[in-house]
C-alpha cells in the first residue's frame, strides 16, 4: 500500500469561488490561514459546460465529460419546466469509479455532504444533494438515497436550521453537519458543498455589495469546520483542499433559441402534445444542440437557423463549436454542435415569454456560468492546506482534472486512469 501524506482530507466544494473573488476572500482571517501553511492558485480551469454537476464529477473522477458521462445538470428534458426536471441525482449516471468508491478497499471512511451526483452512493456517511419534485417528500428522498441513520441524526440534531433551500440558513445546516461528522466519525474523506456564494452571484450579480458578506459568512464557515478537526484531535494529520468549480458572468440578455427552431417547423405541436426534430437544451452561457437520429434534414435546417442567428448580434451568440472543437473541449461524445453565449447573455430553453428578454429593463440582476472555461476572467480559486504541504506555495494553471489525483495522492490510495496529474509540488519534502 501506498503511505499517504495524511490520514484526513477535507474537500470544501465552495460553489462559484473564483478569480475575482480572490482579493477579498484571501485576506479574511481563514482562509488566510489555509493560504499561508498552503499552495493556492486563482488559475484553476474548469470544464465545459462549466456546470456544478459536470464540475463537481470531474472533481471525484479526475475525468473529464466525455469520459464520467455527467454532461449537465439535468438530463435533456423538453418542454419541461425547469423546476420539475430530473437531475443528474445519482451516482450510477457516473460512468467510471469515484475516489470515494476505492476507500473501502483501504478501510478508510467517507463521509458526504450534499455534494452533486452521490444519490446511492458508496459513501459511509451520505447526504446526497437531491430535490423533491412533483409530489415527491424531501426528506424520505434524502433517506432513500443517503444513509438513512446517518441523515436522521443529522436532521433531528440540525434540520431546524433549514428554511428549504434558502440561504444563509441551508450552508449553516451543512455546515453544522460537517462539524458534528469530523468528531464523531473522524471521516478518511469529507466531501462538502457549500452554495451561498452561487446562489448569491445568481440572485444579485457578481458585483453586488451581497458578495463580501457572503465572503465573510463563507470565511466563518470555514472556521467553523477547522475548529471541529482541532476538537477532534485530528487537524494535524488533515489537509484541507478549498475549491471553486466555476465563474459567474454578470448577464443582461436571456436568449430563446427554441422560438426560431419553432418558427421553422423543428419544434411543433401535434395532437396537443409539443414535438421536436431539433432542440435546444440551455447550459446557462452554452447550449447543446440534439437532433432525432438520422434527420439529417432537420440538422440542416437547424444549422442553417443557428448559423442565420449568429449573424445577428441581438441573439449574442459567440461561437457555434462541432466536431474537433468539442473534442478538445472533451465534451460528452453524443453531442455534435454546442453554442457559446457572448459575455452578458445566456440562453434559456423555454418557449414562454419573449424570444429575448432584457433584464436590465425588468429591473432584474442576474448572473449565471455555464460559458467556456476559457472565457477571461472565469478561472476557479483552489487552496490545499496542511502540516504535508508548502507553506504559501503558489501554483500556476491546473486542471479541475489534477484534483482526483492530488486527493488520492493525499489519502495514499490507487486512483488509476485519470485524465490529470497529482500536484506532486506542493508536497513537502520527506524528511
Amino acid at each position: 500500500m501506498e503511505t499517504g501524506k495524511a490520514k484526513y482530507l477535507m474537500v470544501i466544494s465552495y460553489d462559484a469561488f473564483s478569480e475575482d473573488n480572490w482579493e477579498k476572500a484571501s485576506k479574511l482571517p481563514n482562509l488566510l490561514k489555509l493560504i499561508k501553511n498552503g499552495a493556492y492558485t486563482t488559475k484553476l480551469k474548469s470544464v465545459y459546460p462549466t456546470l456544478t454537476y459536470v464540475v463537481h464529477t470531474t472533481m471525484v473522477t479526475g475525468v473529464y465529460p466525455d469520459k464520467h458521462g455527467i454532461y449537465h445538470n439535468n438530463p435533456i428534458q423538453p418542454f419541461v419546466r425547469e423546476q420539475e426536471q430530473n437531475w443528474f441525482w445519482f451516482k450510477k449516471d457516473i460512468k467510471v469509479p469515484a475516489i470515494y468508491d476505492v476507500l473501502q478497499k483501504y478501510h478508510m471512511k467517507s463521509a458526504g455532504i450534499l455534494w452533486p451526483v452521490t444519490g446511492k452512493a458508496a459513501i459511509s456517511y451520505n447526504i446526497p444533494e437531491i430535490r423533491a419534485i412533483k409530489q415527491e417528500n424531501q426528506a424520505l428522498k434524502i433517506l432513500r438515497n443517503g444513509s438513512p441513520l446517518y441523515s436522521i441524526r443529522m436532521e433531528k440534531k440540525f434540520g431546524r436550521l433549514r428554511k428549504g433551500i434558502k440561504q444563509p440558513n441551508l450552508d449553516n445546516f451543512t455546515t453544522m453537519c460537517a462539524m458534528d461528522t469530523i468528531k464523531r466519525e473522524k471521516p478518511n474523506l469529507l466531501l462538502v458543498h457549500l452554495i451561498d456564494l452561487d446562489d448569491t452571484k445568481h440572485e444579485y450579480g457578481t458585483d453586488s455589495p451581497e458578495i463580501e458578506k457572503v465572503l465573510i459568512r463563507m470565511d466563518k464557515r470555514l472556521g467553523d469546520i477547522l475548529k471541529a478537526a482541532e476538537e477532534a484531535g485530528i487537524k494535524k494529520d488533515t489537509v484541507f483542499l478549498i475549491v471553486g468549480d466555476h465563474g459567474q458572468i454578470n448577464v443582461r440578455y436571456k436568449i430563446k433559441l427554441n422560438y426560431l427552431l419553432k418558427e421553422n417547423g423543428l419544434i411543433y405541436e401535434e395532437n396537443g402534445q409539443m414535438k421536436w426534430r431539433a432542440y435546444i437544451q440551455n447550459a446557462g452561457g452554452a447550449a447543446y444542440l440534439f437532433l432525432k437520429d438520422k434527420d439529417i434534414e432537420a440538422e440542416q435546417l437547424a444549422l442553417k437557423v443557428l448559423k442565420d442567428a449568429i449573424t445577428d448580434e441581438s441573439y449574442g451568440i459567440e461561437r457555434l463549436y462541432t466536431g474537433k472543437e468539442l473534442a478538445a473541449f472533451h465534451v460528452e461524445p453524443s453531442i455534435k454542435y454546442m453554442l457559446e453565449a457572448k459575455a452578458g447573455f445566456c440562453f434559456d430553453d423555454s418557449l414562454k415569454g419573449p424570444v429575448i428578454t432584457d433584464l436590465k429593463a425588468e429591473g432584474v440582476k442576474y448572473a449565471t456560468h455555464g460559458f467556456s472555461p476559457d472565457k477571461p476572467g472565469y478561472k476557479c480559486n483552489l487552496v490545499i492546506s496542511g502540516d504535508c504541504i508548502k507553506n504559501e506555495f503558489q501554483l500556476g494553471e491546473i486542471q479541475m482534472v489534477d484534483l482526483a489525483p492530488t486527493m488520492a495522492n493525499i489519502l495514499g490510495i490507487h486512483f488509476a486512469d485519470c485524465d490529470g496529474r497529482s500536484l506532486n509540488e506542493i508536497f513537502q519534502p520527506k524528511g
